[in-house]
């Protein structure tokens, strides 16, 4: 599966019920796995982004199904990155 990186702030309603973030993150794991996304590991940060999180999906497809699920939510905006393991780099740069 494919590995993933989205960068999240949250909306005004969000910060406004962040007491909730840590059954909200909970409620985004069983949505992941009802869509085929698995959620590897949420980080809260300081600075430009208030958390991170770290998923895998099969396909773009299936993230962009996810990402929209919990957007409608109004609680989160995010930044989506493709991102690539030390291994599949490797690969990818032995074939320049």
């Amino acid at each position: 599966m494919a590995l993933y990186v989205s960068l999240c702030n949250w909306t005004e309603q969000g910060i406004k019920n962040v007491k909730q973030t840590i059954e909200r993150v909970d409620a985004a794991k069983q949505a992941g796995a009802k869509h085929g996304v698995k959620i590897r590991e949420t980080l809260y940060l300081m600075g430009q982004y208030d958390f991170l999180a770290v998923f895998e999906a099969p396909d773009e497809a299936t993230v962009s199904r996810f990402l929209l699920a919990v957007g409608m939510q109004g609680n989160v905006r995010s930044v989506t990155l493709r991102a690539f393991s030390v291994e599949e780099m490797q690969g990818i740069v032995s074939k320049l």
